[in-house]
């Protein structure tokens, strides 16, 4: 059982196909993150904010660059208070910690973060790291660094671990059961950037990579009970 853990979701993982915010979806999220922190498992949130806002896509648009990345990072924050606030509903202890200033948020500070999940909050996080030019998994992998985390559970939509090729595009495609972060690198597999898969490295912090369909199956991912691919340090 691990102690600590850092989930990481997408924003598109809580839309709904004409809105941005899927409240079926994400009181199920919600649930199993409860179940998860009811365990005794120190809890941390990543989660993204492409159903609101890309700054990719802005950029393509011909928006700046740094300015599109803000934008981005605003999405993850909006996402961050909306997953806490149906946290607390549920009677979870939650806060978000937000890297950039956003009312509603605290300001992330390792030390009080840590201190909140010993005493059994589970915590959201958003703004990224803070800085422009750095993706979700950058600030995935650093605030799991930050609370210690023994694992990044990676849950991922319509996919259910790591492949050689795009299983959607290659019907014979191969699931790795287990690989490490210099072989994804190496293989050029498109699933953690070159900056966190080196923080998870030096951090010696594992990822499981698996897919949130289905019942229950962030509880499983804690509990090993699901189908995915384990990514060592």
């Amino acid at each position: 059982m691990y102690n600590t853990v850092l989930l990481k979701l997408s924003g598109e993982a809580i839309s709904a196909k004409d809105f941005p915010f899927d409240n079926e979806i994400i009181t199920d999220v919600a649930n199993q993150i409860k179940e998860i922190s009811s365990m005794g498992i120190r809890t941390g949130v990543v989660i993204g904010g492409g159903n609101i806002a890309r700054g990719r896509l802005f950029e393509e648009m011909g928006f700046d660059r740094v300015q599109s990345d803000y934008a981005g990072m605003l999405g993850t924050v909006i996402n961050a208070l909306i997953l806490s606030a149906k946290l607390t509903q549920l009677g979870v202890k939650s806060k978000v910690m937000s890297a950039i200033k956003a009312q509603g948020a605290d300001d992330f500070d390792e030390k009080e973060a840590n201190r909140l999940l010993d005493e059994g909050y589970v915590l959201v996080f958003g703004g990224g790291v803070g800085k422009p030019f750095h993706s979700t998994d950058t600030g995935s992998a650093q605030r799991a660094k930050d609370i210690h985390a023994d694992v990044i559970l990676m849950a991922k939509s319509g996919v259910d671990g790591v492949y050689d090729s795009d299983p959607d595009e290659n019907p014979n495609a191969k699931r790795y059961d287990e690989i490490t972060f210099d072989d994804i690198l190496n293989l050029g597999l498109k699933v953690i950037d070159l900056q966190a898969a080196e923080l998870c490295k030096e951090a010696k912090i594992e990822a499981f990579v698996f897919s949130m369909a289905g019942d229950n199956n962030i509880v499983k991912a804690v509990t090993n009970d699901t189908v995915g691919t384990i990514i060592k340090f």
